[in-house]
């Protein structure tokens, strides 16, 4: 027995480590800046340098490095980061790579993000939780685009505290004067974005020149090494003095006698005994306890994750925000903020998406674009749409108020991102700027006459049935039979023709993609406001984008739309071209003509599909007057 315990380990040295561990800090920071600049070269060096690679880590490396390496007979400390294959065979970094490492002071996450133009996106979302960013520069070429962009888009996404790391200073000879000129440019550049702390640092990271510890190669720079820097930075005053606030992510009921709200504290302090307000209701209650797993808390702070138990029952649900009852949150569905485009595909005011506010998420339009930001000069330029990674000035406008704050004042709560409705993909990355005062204050005015008292006084149910399809594809000739049916049967309805609205309504609108999405935005608000008259109206429009239509559903209730696909091979539409327009369009004479040099995006879940080679028009309506019987709008 006493041998056996005699040949156990000594555990507490891990012990008083683990405990030393989490006493210590963390600082999450990034690297970035343009390709080749040395990024994941520098975060290998941090590794190997504070001994956090393991023997067969650096036998892999050392093996790697001959393979794939670029750093000829000496080790690539890049490969330790770059882990994708088509990383290590170009030599870049594509995706965002994110290591942990420690020391007895810090401890440190950090993100290595690219540096190529086309995955900027992929450089946002690094960005989007780090505290500190790390700006490196090729002492060779000095301030290149991309790192003005860089540059621009830590500052946006309220970063306030920037390292400059002037890399490869070997390559010029360790200059001081070189250094000193990077230094001023780079101040220069970034002038006016707000940053509260600028570093620069001459390093070389392939040979660990001021990383780790001061080079003696650069005895005319009296600052700290790169480690020693963000070993001692205070990132997290700020967050600590503001009023508290933490959205809700969850409703904690375990069981019948409990009930909680968790979520991450993202700033202030909160205690038992304290008062928090429900932004949303402006009901307020008493915290009773903070419960996290390793028990009850006394007091939190901001970046706990607990549970709050509140005194009273009051109605709260995910995407709610607790705050100071001192310090409210704004609660709005309007705001203008500043945006970064991370897709292909280009924005347009209009479009309907979808936005994450907190824990929220909610649908609302971009209503207008105030211009775009040369990232190079700072100069605004006026703008129609926006590509990717434009960055730009635009007005928001959300189907349902939400708590939000301004950027500045908390990043949790006044940053968003921007969804596609259909993908479901990140295509915009935001930072409110200013909520629009009263934005909230204009209420829907209740009418003493309903859409349905109106629409039982026409013995039918309101619903707007939605044509859509190419030009030429017979939506018009369909939709007049319909009409003509339903008028026939003593019913009250009305046709928005696509053509008819654009000799008034939307007479100003050309047939650019951000004209289209505004023809179909106003045409899908006079439906509504026809269906809310108790009306069948029948909307006759290409709207070629799935987003839009799915915006104009959006706007009535359930069962109110129907999507009715008049689905025509374009060679048949070409054959019809009753109006000219298809042959005008082949000889050049019309441009963004849809099917020709525009897309359709045909439906993917149609109330009703009509193939126009199948049946003629007058079969094709009455499948229409048969489906508004089985859906009980008629009798």
């Amino acid at each position: 027995m006493s041998s056996t315990l005699a040949n156990q380990p000594d555990l507490a040295p891990l012990q008083r480590f683990l405990a030393r561990q989490e006493q210590i800090g963390l600082l999450r920071f990034l690297t970035c800046g343009s390709v080749d600049d040395g990024k994941s070269t520098l975060i290998g060096r941090l590794l190997y340098d504070t001994k956090l690679i393991f023997d067969d880590q650096l036998a892999t490396l050392e093996r790697d490095s001959v393979k794939h390496g670029t750093a000829g007979e000496h080790i690539d400390f890049a490969l330790l980061v770059d882990g994708l294959e088509a990383e290590r065979e170009q030599g870049i970094t594509i995706d965002v790579a994110y290591r942990f490492f420690t020391t007895d002071r810090r401890r440190f996450i950090v993100a290595d993000t690219p540096g190529h133009e086309q995955y900027t996106r992929n450089m946002a979302t690094g960005a989007s939780n780090a505290e500190l960013a790390v700006v490196l520069v090729d002492a060779r070429h000095g301030v290149l685009t991309q790192t003005r962009r860089h540059s621009f888009i830590v500052s946006l996404l309220g970063i306030r505290h920037v390292v400059l790391a002037v890399n490869k200073i070997d390559l010029v000879d360790f200059s001081e004067a070189r250094f000193n000129e990077i230094r001023d440019d780079y101040a220069r550049a970034v002038d006016g974005l707000g940053f509260t702390s600028l570093a620069a640092i001459p390093i070389s990271a392939r040979f660990g020149d001021n990383v780790i510890a001061r080079s003696s190669r650069t005895p005319w720079y009296g600052g700290a090494s790169l480690l020693q820097y963000l070993e001692g930075i205070d990132v997290d005053a700020a967050a600590a003095v503001r009023p508290f606030r933490m959205a809700v992510q969850w409703v904690n009921r375990p069981n019948l006698d409990f009930r909680g709200y968790s979520g991450t504290i993202s700033a202030g302090t909160i205690r038992p005994g304290d008062r928090v307000t429900v932004a949303a209701s402006g009901r307020s209650s008493t915290v009773a306890r903070i419960v996290t797993m390793d028990g009850d808390l006394d007091r939190a702070g901001a970046g706990s994750a607990v549970t709050l138990t509140l005194a009273d029952q009051i109605d709260i649900s995910r995407g709610d925000v607790l705050a100071a009852p001192g310090a409210p949150v704004a609660v709005a569905d309007k705001f203008e903020a500043h945006v970064v485009w991370l897709t292909e595909q280009n924005l347009f005011p209009g479009r309907s998406y979808i936005f994450k506010l907190g824990t929220r998420t909610v649908s609302g339009t971009i209503t207008h674009i105030r211009h775009r930001i040369d990232v190079n000069t700072g100069a605004q330029v006026p703008a129609d749409a926006l590509g990717v990674n434009d960055v730009a000035a635009i007005g928001v406008s959300l189907i349902a108020p939400v708590a939000m704050e301004r950027f500045a004042d908390g990043r949790e709560l006044g940053g968003f991102i921007i969804i596609d409705r259909l993908t479901n993909a990140t295509v915009g990355v935001g930072m409110i700027e200013a909520i629009t005062p009263g934005s909230t204050n204009i209420v829907w005015h209740d009418l003493a006459v309903d859409k349905q008292a109106r629409a039982a006084l026409k013995g039918q149910r309101p619903a707007a049935l939605w044509f859509t399809g190419l030009s030429g594809a017979g939506k018009s000739t369909i939709a007049n039979l319909v009409d003509h049916k339903l008028h026939a049967l003593g019913h009250h309805t009305y046709i928005l023709d696509g053509d008819n609205v654009r000799h008034g309504l939307n007479r100003d609108l050309g047939f650019s993609e951000a004209d289209r999405v505004e023809n179909i935005r106003r045409a899908a608000e006079a439906a509504r406001l026809m269906v809310d008259a108790g009306l069948i109206v029948m909307v006759s429009f290409i709207s070629p984008y799935r987003s839009d239509r799915d915006a104009a559903r959006e706007r009535f209730d359930a069962g109110e739309f129907i999507e009715v696909f008049v689905d025509t091979p374009i060679d048949e539409c070409r054959r019809r071209d009753p109006k000219g327009l298809y042959a005008r369009a082949d000889a050049g004479q019309i441009r963004n003509f849809t099917g020709v040099d525009a897309p359709y995006e045909a439906p993917v879940a149609a109330e009703l599909h009509l193939r126009t080679t199948e049946a003629d028009p007058e079969v094709l309506a009455d499948r229409v007057i048969e489906e508004l019987r089985r859906r009980a709008l008629i009798a």
